[in-house]
């Protein structure tokens, strides 16, 4: 088993920024890949960006040169450093771990409004 933990969403202005952090605990094995997910209301999931163990990322093109992903492997953490959010980053972002089987955060709320 492994568990998630996010931290770092909430209500920002038009063209804020915003950090989260998703520190996993348990049965970690490596490589892995960590990502980021989001789910706005009546919206599926969709794939934000992605991490591997050895520090590949790759974005999804609504947040090229917004969003940075990173980790700190020794912690066990990846981050999501979010600048220029717009009103259209509102959503419930989810933090998910895979390495063979996958295992998903609580999910934090990022509210863009001003």
């Amino acid at each position: 088993q492994v568990q998630l933990v996010e931290s770092g969403g909430g209500l920002v202005q038009p063209g804020g920024s915003l950090r989260l952090s998703c520190a996993a605990s348990g049965n970690i094995f490596s490589p892995n890949v960590m990502s980021w997910y989001r789910q706005a209301p009546g919206k599926e999931r969709e794939l934000v960006a992605t991490v591997t163990s050895g520090g590949f990322s790759n974005y999804a093109d609504s947040v090229k040169g917004r969003f940075t992903i990173s980790r700190d492997n020794a912690k066990i953490t990846v981050y999501l450093q979010m600048n220029s959010l717009k009103p259209d980053d509102t959503a419930v972002y989810y933090c998910k771990y895979a390495a063979g089987a996958s295992y998903w955060g609580q999910g934090t709320q990022v509210t863009v409004s001003s």
